[in-house]
């Protein structure tokens, strides 16, 4: 049901050059039972997943690292970002968007993934839902070098690191991207990787 407390009057278009933005004008009661009215810009790029994968045997996660933009834009001198594997759903549903999105960027095939929670990260001017994923992977599931797609301009460097270390990452400030720092506390907080103390160096020529 609508929230009869916000009316929405109108919606134009602005751009919709590569996604969606729209200028809307919203009617909204207050509290003493006046009216206002605001105009918002509303960003919609469709709604995404991500996920994080695990090996609880060796105690690692698997992570990404590509340029973004904007980031370099705000402060990232090298614009390189680590995350989670992620991508938009285009249309499809977020378990099979995400067992896609895990191939293409980290070449892992992976046959099931549990959802934990949902987000807006973004809800002051973007209407994405972000759904999130985990799953656990071993060297059987790897089908190819990942990287992500060509056709997308995709250079993906797909890195596989102790757990606690990526955890230590968020501290250090090498790990700043939202989604990555939500999954890798739910992995923290749920205890799905066993405490382990072993270096990134122990798993070159595993």
């Amino acid at each position: 049901m609508p929230n009869p407390k916000y009316k929405i009057q109108k919606t134009e278009l602005l751009s919709d050059n590569w996604y969606i933005l729209n200028r809307v004008t919203v009617d909204y009661q207050k509290k003493d039972g006046t009216w206002d009215t605001q105009k918002r810009e509303v960003y919609d790029r469709g709604n995404g997943a991500a996920i994080l994968l695990y090996n609880t045997h060796k105690g690692t996660v698997v992570l990404t690292r590509q340029f973004r933009l904007p980031t370099y834009i705000n402060g990232n001198k090298t614009g390189l970002l680590i995350e989670v594997c992620a991508g938009l759903l285009d249309e499809d549903d977020p378990v099979a968007c995400i067992i896609r999105e895990t191939e293409e960027e980290t070449g892992y095939r992976l046959s099931s993934v549990r959802k934990v929670f949902e987000s807006y990260m973004s809800p002051g001017a973007v209407t994405e839902i972000l759904y999130f994923f985990v799953g656990e992977y071993d060297a059987s599931m790897k089908v190819s070098s990942g990287g992500g797609l060509d056709q997308e301009h995709e250079e993906i460097e797909v890195i596989e690191i102790p757990f606690e270390q990526a955890y230590l990452m968020i501290e250090t400030g090498e790990i700043k991207d939202a989604k990555t720092i939500m999954l890798l506390q739910y992995a923290k907080i749920n205890q799905l990787i066993p405490h382990t103390t072993r270096l990134a160096d122990d798993y070159i020529n595993e």
